[in-house]
């Protein structure tokens, strides 16, 4: 494919041939070359499919790498919020709710992705709860999802424990099936306060993790010096097992809050242990900044946690919805900041999900549209980067592996219906 007319990160118009899924070369654009090719169509090779940018930016395709899929109520009727405060009383609240929705479980699922993919994003990592309640019912509609989309999208299914490990017997064996039957990673969540029980929760994760060759996600809502102590713990089983690149911390809303030294002395030890952080964009205080982290080299990734579901209303499968959340929350003005948020938004997750993937190698570095770079993008109408952020609008051309998936926020590919 030729891609005509774009601007990578905002720059100069430039032409950027895609071959085998991965660009081959970019050029500055040719207007000549268009021109003869739209009077004389022998511009290029045959069988080389054209696609017009139309001048507009050209990003790398989202990264959603903390959503919840098993629970959404995407494409629904609006229903009043009926969760209490607390992890365990929203658990609760989900569980007496989510069986009960207009539609079955496996579509919504399919169809809350698919709107994600409408909208930009090619890289899914979404948590499948695994507990005594549902069994493997919420994990089976994911990976469902996951292999129809197969063509549009790369999903990551982690296993999740939402309920714990150790409150409700039989909650291990079944999040052991759920990685015997295919779970990309496996999950643990607030290993004091809902386990209460941190070395036996993390224990338990991290030896499932070792069994089965996966990597880890920990959901951590834990406040102040005990998400600190939880973390600490995480990083002593990541450091002793050898599983660096492996781990990745989500939400971590207040290691930040306790005082300069911890939050220096955290970074230092995702870097140095390369653990991952994911965010869904908080408004929390406490948090650890993103300039240290992109500085000091940890891996940051961005998710839509709940798409209007039994925990939240928020949520609408734009992930450049939540760039801009992400944004405001931290208080980003310039725009060097602000295009590192769409970096976080990009690159930052797909470093999450494929080591292979380039890094952010500090708050300034926009990668992934060089030569040999996956040909997942987004080509997206903007003056800059930041307006795009701003404005959100819906002139959006989706590719994954080098070919259209979506246009328009629809889905265009050959045999699934057509999101409205």
């Amino acid at each position: 494919m030729l891609i005509r007319n774009v601007r990578p990160w905002g720059g100069a118009a430039a032409d950027v041939r895609v071959l085998d899924g991965r660009i081959a070369e970019v050029l500055p654009h040719d207007a000549a070359a268009r021109a003869q090719f739209e009077n004389s169509h022998d511009s290029t090779p045959p069988g080389t499919d054209q696609l017009d940018g139309r001048g507009r930016l050209l990003l790398p395709a989202f990264s959603d790498v903390h959503v919840h899929l098993d629970s959404t109520r995407i494409g629904l009727p609006f229903r009043p919020h009926t969760g209490a405060p607390g992890v365990w009383a929203m658990v609760m609240n989900d569980r007496a709710n989510w069986r009960d929705a207009e539609v079955p479980l496996p579509e919504r699922v399919a169809g809350t992705l698919e709107r994600m993919v409408a909208h930009g994003t090619t890289r899914v990592r979404s948590y499948a709860q695994v507990d005594v309640d549902c069994g493997l019912e919420r994990f089976e509609a994911v990976t469902a999802a996951k292999e129809r989309f197969t063509d549009l999208a790369e999903v990551q299914v982690i296993a999740f424990p939402q309920a714990g490990l150790l409150r409700e017997p039989g909650s291990v064996e079944i999040l052991e099936a759920a990685l015997a039957a295919g779970a990309d990673v496996v999950g643990g969540i607030d290993p004091c306060e809902l386990d209460r029980d941190p070395a036996r929760h993390l224990d338990l994760v991290f030896d499932l993790a070792e069994k089965y060759h996966v990597e880890v996600d920990i959901h951590l809502h834990e406040p102040g010096e005990l998400g600190v102590f939880s973390t600490e713990l995480v990083m002593e089983r990541t450091r002793a097992l050898g599983m660096q690149g492996k781990v990745t911390m989500s939400h971590a809303y207040s290691l930040g809050s306790v005082s300069d030294a911890t939050s220096r002395r955290l970074i230092d030890g995702f870097a140095e242990l390369d653990i991952a952080l994911a965010t869904v964009a908080p408004a929390a205080s406490g948090q650890l900044s993103l300039v240290d982290l992109a500085e000091s080299g940890v891996r940051v990734g961005l998710g839509e946690d709940g798409q209007r579901d039994y925990w939240s209303p928020y949520g609408n499968c734009d992930l450049l919805d939540r760039t801009w959340q992400l944004a405001f929350t931290r208080g980003f003005r310039r725009d060097e900041l602000v295009e590192h948020c769409l970096a976080i938004a990009t690159m930052g997750g797909a470093s999450i999900m494929d080591h292979v993937s380039p890094r952010l190698a500090g708050v300034g570095d926009r990668p992934g549209l060089a030569v040999g770079d996956r040909a997942d993008l987004v080509l997206l109408d903007g003056e800059t980067p930041t307006s795009a952020v701003m404005d959100r609008g819906s002139d959006r051309t989706v590719l994954h592996h080098g070919r259209v998936v979506a246009d328009g926020l629809r889905v265009v590919a050959d045999g699934l219906r057509v999101v409205g």
